[in-house]
């Protein structure tokens, strides 16, 4: 197992900083952002994200749940995009972590581990890609082994409404209307590999992708909730 050292975490720097007032009131210009479960996250140690994933905006709005809890997160992203000569310099300046995909990128995995082993927070999409939400949902099992091997718990999110703006292909533009967007954090889970006497890595994923589930079924509920009471 992995040695993790239970630090505060990567402070902000400038960077995040900026990117909360520039960002988030962006993204507040455009939703209507409501954050469920912020309490779940634990304020020091190392943790792993586990989001259901509808949109490329889906990390933005999950960072911008993490910072009120004045930390940070540095998720796994697609290596391609690393190149866009926009997003990909946000990306660096931010610290996220590419990933080659369809391959066993351990350089990725390594820099990953070495993510936890800090203390600090990592994001990953178990479900490996952009996915419409509807349940039952399905995940990769390598999230599961990183946190066995770690010893690092998963933390359960649900995102919804990035999808609004966002959706597989180009980005919808509405002015002048605010889409209501729901981000629902669940409790931290401890997982067990076979390896420790523990279940099955499949059925191991199959417990965070249903604990992944709930917190959609929460965030669906806050979205609509924020759609009913535009003013609130």
């Amino acid at each position: 197992m992995t040695k993790v050292r239970h630090s505060a975490g990567f402070e902000k720097d400038w960077v995040w900083r900026l990117g909360d007032v520039l960002v988030g009131g962006l993204c507040g210009a455009v939703f209507r952002v409501r954050f469920g479960g912020l309490e779940n996250l634990p304020a020091e140690g190392a943790v792993i994200l586990a989001p259901n994933h509808v949109s490329v905006l889906d990390p933005v709005a999950i960072a911008l749940g993490v910072s009120r809890r004045d930390r940070v997160v540095q998720f796994l992203a697609a290596a391609e995009a690393f190149e866009h000569p926009v997003w990909g310099r946000g990306l660096r300046l931010m610290k996220q972590i590419p990933i080659r995909r369809g391959t066993r990128d351990l350089a990725a995995l390594d820099e990953l581990v070495d993510v936890l082993r800090d203390g600090r927070i990592a994001g990953i999409f178990p479900e490996g890609g952009i996915r419409d939400g509807r349940p039952p949902l399905k995940g990769h099992s390598g999230l599961v082994r990183i946190a066995v091997a770690t010893g690092v718990p998963v933390v359960p999110v649900g995102v919804w409404g990035t999808q609004e703006r966002w959706p597989p292909g180009p980005p919808k533009l509405r002015p002048f209307r605010r889409t209501p967007l729901a981000i629902s954090v669940g409790q931290p889970i401890r997982m067990t590999g076979p390896e420790n006497g523990g279940p099955p890595l499949k059925e191991e994923t199959r417990r965070i992708m249903a604990a992944i589930e709930v917190q959609l079924g929460a965030a669906k509920r806050l979205a609509a909730w924020a759609a009913l009471r535009p003013g609130a």
